[in-house]
């Protein structure tokens, strides 16, 4: 907070992230709303909303890498806007089809695919790499005190304007308008305050670049795998907290929304603590992962709604605990120039793993109840604990044999 620039963008994103919530809620109750839509459809639309992360955000690292990173965000939050105006439009006037929110999804996660990339490495920029660390935990302090907000909020308001498609609209309008507050506040930033690197200019095999250099780490592969489960099968809270509070325990939207506050709870405690660490170790790393893994299949087995609801505050913490290690041990080791490509191939297997599953996650509640996506997501994220541990130490090895001849040859 001792940087200027980043104050305002602590706050400008903080008012953004509580209507990013708000929105995901309303839009998961509107596709619930439309008759015939269950788990399946829910799994589409955010498989949807997360593809363009998956296909695009390699090529949007390249662009992060070669133009300003803070103008950059400027467009891509003015995406996102539009985006969520039209959906909310449509919805508040009862006209929404499920066609329509799968397109608006797309769109929307376009603006998304180029946004990640150039805002994770665009806090590098604002305070320096002596400050990542706690950067990014405050980061996700600001997202997980939205998260602890706006889900609630979102749930009240649906709940207050009858619990129907228009309410969902109106919701998702409020989100709409709150992306403002982050360009706006972005506009307001010195830019002879920012610690940018020189831009990258454009090359052939730029993406080819960023993927031979992550290639020749082993800590970053590690996190990369790792990364892939967590994301892919254990980050489906929007599918999995849906079914959950609908079919397996028969509640309505307000207490749909209290299960993401709960889940805000154990996040944001998880960020704060995070950022009062001085350095990030892997042991921290893979224990997060492994309790979090079971923390899925535990919640899945517990009898009832409030126990549930107890459970759901440890998965938070555990998650955010895995997600900002990595996120801070990747920032803090990739090399500036080519950051925005590190970057973005994060994102690209974090966030793009959910279209892969959460179709299938969704399936796996239509066919065998809701509680199965929980069971089965916590199993396949161990599975990737190990196979990320096996990456790190058959990586590590092979980089020592390639080293050991040429240190040998090196005077003493």
């Amino acid at each position: 907070m001792a940087h200027p620039n980043y104050r305002l963008y602590f706050a400008g994103s903080l008012i953004s992230n509580v209507g990013t919530w708000m929105q995901r809620v309303a839009q998961d109750w509107l596709v619930l709303t439309i008759p015939g839509n269950g788990g399946a459809a829910l799994g589409i639309t955010t498989g949807l909303q997360f593809l363009p992360v998956l296909l695009l955000s390699p090529y949007a690292g390249v662009v992060a890498d070669r133009f300003s990173k803070r103008r950059l965000l400027q467009v891509t939050q003015a995406v996102m806007a539009l985006s969520a105006l039209l959906l909310g439009v449509i919805a508040a006037t009862g006209s929404a089809q499920t066609w329509h929110v799968y397109v608006i999804a797309f769109v929307f996660g376009i603006g998304a695919a180029f946004d990640a990339p150039a805002r994770q490495a665009f806090v590098s920029e604002m305070v320096g790499t002596d400050d990542v660390a706690n950067a990014v935990s405050l980061n996700s302090a600001a997202f997980n005190s939205a998260r602890l907000i706006g889900p609630g909020l979102a749930g009240l308001l649906i709940g207050v304007g009858g619990g129907g498609m228009r309410a969902t609209g109106w919701v998702i309008l409020a989100n709409a308008v709150s992306y403002l507050a982050v360009i706006y506040q972005l506009r307001r930033m010195d830019p002879a305050e920012l610690h940018s690197p020189k831009a990258a200019a454009r090359t052939p095999g730029m993406l080819r670049e960023g993927v031979a250099y992550l290639r020749g780490q082993p800590k970053m592969l590690m996190i990369l795998v790792l990364v892939f489960f967590v994301g892919t099968f254990g980050m489906n809270f929007q599918i999995t907290s849906a079914l959950m509070a609908t079919e397996e325990f028969g509640k309505g939207a307000e207490e749909y929304g209290i299960l993401g506050s709960f889940l805000a709870i154990g996040s944001l405690t998880g960020a704060l603590v995070a950022a009062g660490r001085s350095q990030v170790r892997l042991r921290l790393l893979v224990g997060a992962a492994v309790v979090f893994g079971v923390l899925e299949v535990v919640a899945g087995l517990v009898p009832s709604y409030l126990t549930f609801v107890l459970v759901c505050p440890l998965l938070g913490f555990s998650v955010i605990t895995v997600l900002n290690s990595c996120n801070a041990l990747l920032q803090i080791e990739s090399a500036p120039a080519l950051r925005g490509r590190v970057m973005a191939i994060y994102m690209t297997i974090v966030m793009g793993g959910t279209p892969l599953g959460a179709p299938f996650i969704g399936w796996v509640g239509e066919q065998y109840g809701a509680r199965w996506t929980l069971i089965l997501g916590g199993l396949l994220v161990l599975v990737g604990v190990g196979l990320a541990v096996l990456v790190l130490r058959s990586r590590s090895a092979t980089t020592l044999r390639t080293t050991e001849p040429r240190a040998a040859m090196l005077p003493s």
